[in-house]
């Protein structure tokens, strides 16, 4: 479970840092940065929740980070080479970000459950 915690954790703050990084400094739309930058603000809402290993958090975060899959797959197939790469970085990313929460609110699902093995 540490594993798991550690993932989701590293996996969020990472994209956090790299979707303003990317929308900044790295290939943003315009010269000198873009309003896409905001894109991050849903993935602020999340964070206590997940840092505290909270379940109900970690379950409709899941579902928050497939739109980040999205964006990185269309824009990996849309935007020009910078964008690209970045882009593929995202969605791997979100994947990472996905898997890790499907499994940490499982098994803390687990240790809720009374009679359960741990």
């Amino acid at each position: 479970m540490r594993a798991l915690y550690l993932a989701a954790n590293t996996s969020l703050v990472l994209l956090i840092a790299f979707g303003v990084a990317w929308e900044l400094f790295l290939a943003p739309l315009r010269p000198g940065g873009s309003w896409l930058v905001l894109k991050v603000l849903p993935l602020l809402l999340p964070l206590r929740g997940i840092l505290r290993a909270n379940r109900y958090t970690c379950q409709w975060a899941s579902m928050l980070s497939l739109a980040y899959f999205v964006e990185g797959v269309v824009r990996a197939f849309s935007d020009p080479a910078p964008s690209r790469y970045l882009a593929t970085v995202q969605s791997v990313l979100a994947v990472v970000l996905f898997v890790s929460l499907i499994f940490l609110a499982r098994d803390l699902g687990r240790r809720q459950q009374p009679g359960t093995a741990q």
